[in-house]
């Protein structure tokens, strides 16, 4: 059995030279030897592999005999690895290449793909996982490192989480298009009394906003509510005229557009927040992580979607 692990780098690299400059003087010269040196190198490469490397041709001239070029391919290939993990050990440290964890909460996914999109253009190299999730779900895992950053509405109250505001997040009260207060000008929230609201999960952001903007209301015990566990059957039940619901105008921008949906016009609406990219302190920051939240802030504004306030 060939005693691979008694290789060493220099004495293949001495087999890659005497070959090359076709004798061990020429090498020798390139490596900064003396020629019995080099001449020990190749003959421990010969003993541990078992047979000869070299062929004469003629004096000072080697040549590898079959054995030896199979040994030499390696050593390229092996070199050629060696460079490639240098480079992208390289890459790794400038943050042109590695993994991100980006997390968002639900009403953020109707964007997200579109700023993982425009990153992909901007850092080729660095792979973004998309991870969504309702509020609670994205602190918990912020909370057990497992997103490097995320994106949600009103950031939790931690001293181990750095916030950012990126963008704009309005909230619209929205209707099915034939709604009876649909063409008032203005509505009281009072005239909302015998509404069906249609919410999203406890934990949900949108559902803690809704809350507290209805909350003149909430002291009527015949206040109805309906649970939903999604932003898209929430709209597909208010399109169908099962209630009406507070949602982020991104959420609905096309329906609001292509008029699928209306929107109410009440004193307090649009509801402004904004948007936060969050980040770990605790964490260690990947420079890749940190070149793509540095984008973000710079340019996930202008991937939000537009929206029309249609009556």
């Amino acid at each position: 059995m060939k005693r691979i692990d008694q290789l060493n780098f220099r004495q293949l690299r001495a087999l890659h030279l005497v070959a090359e400059y076709g004798s061990i003087a020429d090498a020798a010269r390139v490596m900064g030897l003396t020629s019995p040196a080099v001449h020990s190198q190749i003959k421990g490469l010969e003993d541990i592999i078992g047979c000869p490397l070299f062929m004469r041709a003629g004096r000072n001239r080697s040549q590898l005999t079959p054995q030896g070029l199979a040994l030499q391919k390696s050593y390229l290939e092996i070199l050629s690895s060696l460079e490639r993990a240098i480079h992208n050990i390289n890459a790794l440290d400038a943050g042109i290449m590695g993994n991100v964890v980006l997390g968002v909460v639900s009403t953020a996914k109707y964007f997200a793909p579109k700023i993982v999109a425009e990153l992909e253009k901007a850092m080729p190299d660095i792979r973004i996982i998309l991870n969504v999730g309702n509020r609670g779900e994205i602190i918990e895992k912020l909370d057990q490192g497992a997103l490097d950053l995320c994106i949600m509405g009103r950031p939790p109250r931690q001293p181990s989480l750095d916030h950012h505001a990126i963008a704009d997040h309005p909230h619209l009260l929205v209707c099915a298009p034939n709604h009876p207060l649909r063409d008032r000008q203005h509505v009281h929230i009072q005239e909302l009394k015998n509404e069906r609201f249609i919410m999203r999960e406890s934990g949900s952001g949108t559902r803690i906003l809704a809350l507290r903007f209805m909350q003149d209301l909430m002291e009527d015990e015949s206040l109805q509510i309906m649970e939903m566990a999604s932003n898209e059957t929430i709209k597909q039940a208010v399109m169908n005229g099962l209630g009406i619901a507070l949602l982020s105008a991104h959420t609905v921008a096309d329906e609001l557009r292509h008029g699928q949906l209306a929107s109410l016009n009440l004193p307090g609406l649009p509801i402004l927040r904004k948007w936060f990219l969050l980040q770990p302190l605790d964490n260690f920051s990947s420079p890749a992580a940190q070149k793509v939240h540095d984008w973000i802030i710079t340019h996930g504004a202008s991937c939000m979607p537009g929206f029309s306030n249609a009556k």
